[in-house]
């Protein structure tokens, strides 16, 4: 049974674009194009769709408008199409704030010129977050019964119940989550001089949730990387500060990490870390010098820099993401003695970086994202 996808953008090309690569997918079935914000609002509640793709900019009704009603009366996971300039960053993030799951730039020529990566990508994302209408009913708030059905079989019934933290389980699997906590509430006494944290798709709300709550006071420097385009990474940074206690800038070459400061990797370029644990710096490197790696920025680049500088000193955390990066990282890490955390799989909108670093044993602990925060605090003994 196909996934069914309602595309809404105010251009025909790219909409029927659109919708013929996603046609091209055995598992996707686009029954419906809407043309601006308002038909989409319509379409959905007729129409019913597991996934929603949606420009930003559109007459009538612009789509991030279109976002926040969908997600008060519809809620699915919506992707949205944003333009690669300072402005679509900011309304990117808005419709994430909305309650989007995900973004892809919208570059017309990747999807006129039939680019088979472009192809893929685009269908593999939408099929992803078509899986999760789940998750985006535990975060709207919602205690219901849904209907979430899996490509070649039939639908199956799965429970949720509102909470902040935690998608409630079958009952069968309630004591493990009750030795979940129970282990997470015990710090190790470890030392510590990093707080580490790698993601990607999934991972703008995720590390807003984490870093807003920390205090001003967190005594040690914090490294973000998220993937994300060049264009986006300051607007985020600078999003993140404004709504969290500790600072949060994007990184920049030869500055010093300092405590209570979060440095963000910035978009198409590597950051890496250098110096000694009292004086460490960034380092800032072109990333076609390391094209190799196929993220820019790479987790396991930057984690495998810290390692060096910061050896078992550290607390690496990888968040929700698609595909493995951060798993050799986080073994290089692991191998200094650092300590390796990774979110689960029932809060993930992806699990697929955590669940790498997971299956390969380097990860000793696996918590919903509402309960990382307060576990930091405790085992990097923050009062």
């Amino acid at each position: 049974m196909a996934y069914r996808v309602l595309v809404v953008d105010d251009s025909s090309f790219f909409c029927r674009r659109v919708k013929d690569i996603l046609n091209q997918d055995r598992l996707l079935d686009v029954i419906g194009v809407a043309r601006n914000g308002e038909e989409a609002i319509r379409m959905v509640a007729e129409l019913k769709p597991d996934v929603v793709t949606m420009d930003v900019e559109m007459p009538v009704m612009d789509g991030i408008t279109a976002v926040k009603r969908i997600m008060q009366s519809h809620p699915l996971p919506i992707l949205m199409f944003s333009s690669l300039t300072s402005d679509g960053a900011q309304a990117t993030l808005d419709a994430l704030d909305a309650g989007a799951l995900d973004f892809l730039p919208k570059k017309f020529e990747d999807i006129a010129s039939n680019r088979k990566e472009s192809i893929e990508l685009l269908q593999n994302r939408v099929r992803t977050l078509a899986a999760k209408r789940g998750l985006v009913a535990r975060r709207s708030g919602i205690s219901s019964t849904l209907q979430t059905k899996s490509p070649g079989t039939t639908p199956k019934t799965q429970v949720f119940m509102r909470s902040s933290s935690l998608s409630v389980a079958p009952s069968s699997s309630q004591s493990v989550i009750g030795e979940q906590f129970a282990n997470v509430r015990k710090a190790s006494g470890k030392r510590y001089g990093i707080l580490a944290i790698g993601t990607s798709t999934g991972g703008p709300v995720a590390l807003q949730k984490i870093l807003t709550q920390l205090p001003a006071s967190f005594p040690y420097p914090i490294v973000l990387v998220q993937h994300m385009p060049g264009s986006f990474t300051k607007a985020f940074a600078d999003r993140l500060n404004n709504s969290c206690k500790i600072k949060v800038k994007e990184a920049t070459h030869g500055e010093q990490l300092l405590k209570g400061c979060a440095y963000l990797a910035p978009g198409g370029k590597q950051m890496l870390i250098e110096g000694s644990s009292r004086h460490a710096r960034v380092k800032i490197v072109d990333a076609d010098n390391l094209s190799h790696h196929l993220f820019k920025p790479s987790v396991d680049l930057t984690f495998k820099a810290i390692s060096e500088v910061y050896a078992g000193d550290v607390l690496g955390i990888i968040l929700t993401g698609m595909g493995s990066d951060g798993k050799e990282g986080c073994d290089a890490l692991k191998l200094k003695g650092a300590k390796i955390w990774a979110q689960d799989e029932q809060t993930c909108v992806v699990y697929g970086m955590p669940q790498a670093v997971t299956k390969a044993n380097i990860s000793e602990r696996n918590l919903p994202i509402g309960d990382i925060a307060k576990s930091v605090l405790l085992e990097m003994q923050v009062k």
